[in-house]
């Protein structure tokens, strides 16, 4: 089957990675008609770059051969312009967060429906290899049931960008690395949200958050800290994950870090007291080497396609979608959920 021919909205910083780092990885599949912003700027340099120019979105969604957009705009534009597309018979990628709420998610998704055509949104942090290396964690039981993760992400240089300092905008962190997080979480764990507890940060004086804290319980009894910082000049680890029968700390998207597991032996002797400060702990002392053991971390590989894989075969084959929809919503309501509690 052919390529399915692509026009790319908004060239900024996720718009040109999909263009020269994703896109060209998938030839086969997906072909870059050519591109649009506002930005004349941004427009010489993908017209430097051998792309063709549109002049206006209309111009685009007038285009026959064009099957599909991806909308990598700011976050306030993305429900008019997927529907704008979705009516004009295009299939639509779009940069997450989908939209500012959950009410435009649910409009969107309505035109989509209406018309049949395919609209997916980017949630490529599925595949980070962190994640996949929690993801099996999780289902083989290497260090027993996983009953705490704790997921951050932490930087020193403030919120990025224009328009993510602006409310209207759909900007603050929330938004931007916490759909991130977030979705990580509900993908993995399979179970309802029961309580939600967070914080939202303000410590750079911005009308926008610059880091959140949530703390959040699932039905089944799993517990999740999720974090993001812009204002942490030293990090801690990017997962923490404690299980009954080990823990494991992923220090960074590099897998750096130690997983120790407990042998279950039964010759183990009681441990010692330590000296902690000024006093004496048995309780914190490390335990005996015979009763616990450092371990590699297991494989872990994507055993689902490729994000552009998939969409090309949603819209060829009518395959199922790995990003659903309703997956999306859920993050975008545990958004809302966690604005309501801070």
């Amino acid at each position: 089957m052919s390529a399915i021919n692509f026009a790319v909205i908004g060239y900024g910083g996720m718009g040109a990675y999909h263009v020269h780092n994703i896109l060209p990885n998938e030839n086969e599949r997906i072909h870059i008609v050519g591109t649009y912003d506002i930005n004349e700027e941004r427009q010489a340099i993908s017209q430097e770059k051998g792309h063709k120019i549109f002049k206006s979105y209309d111009e685009v969604l007038a285009d026959e051969t064009i099957e599909a957009v991806l909308i990598a705009t700011p976050n306030d534009l993305h429900k008019e312009l997927s529907i704008a597309a979705l009516k004009a018979g295009k299939h639509v990628v779009c940069e997450k967060p989908v939209a500012l709420n959950t009410a435009e998610l649910d409009e969107i998704v309505a035109v989509a429906q209406e018309t049949g055509n395919t609209f997916m949104v980017h949630q490529n942090r599925r595949w980070d290899p962190d994640f996949l290396l929690v993801r099996e964690l999780y289902r083989n039981g290497q260090i027993g049931d996983l009953f705490q993760l704790e997921s951050r992400v932490q930087g020193a240089n403030g919120i990025p960008g224009d328009w993510r300092h602006v409310k209207k905008q759909g900007g603050g962190m929330l938004l931007d690395w916490g759909v991130h997080l977030l979705d990580q979480m509900l993908w993995l764990i399979d179970s309802p949200v029961k309580d939600v507890k967070a914080d939202l940060s303000f410590v750079l004086g911005e009308e926008v958050d610059d880091g959140f804290f949530a703390f959040i319980t699932f039905e089944n009894g799993v517990k999740a800290i999720v974090e993001v910082g812009t204002s942490n000049y030293t990090q801690l680890p990017r997962w923490y994950i404690k299980g009954t029968e080990g823990t494991a700390t992923i220090t960074d998207w590099d897998l750096n870090g130690e997983m120790v597991q407990a042998t279950g032996r039964e010759d183990v002797a009681a441990p010692k007291p330590v000296q902690a400060g000024v006093g004496l702990t048995k309780t914190m002392a490390p335990p005996s080497e015979l009763a616990a053991k450092e371990i590699p971390f297991p494989k872990a590989e994507a055993d689902f396609e490729p994000f552009y894989k998939n969409f090309y075969n949603v819209v060829r084959n009518g395959a199922e979608p790995i990003v659903k929809n309703e997956e999306v919503r859920a993050v975008m309501q545990l958004i809302e959920r966690i604005f309501a509690t801070a």
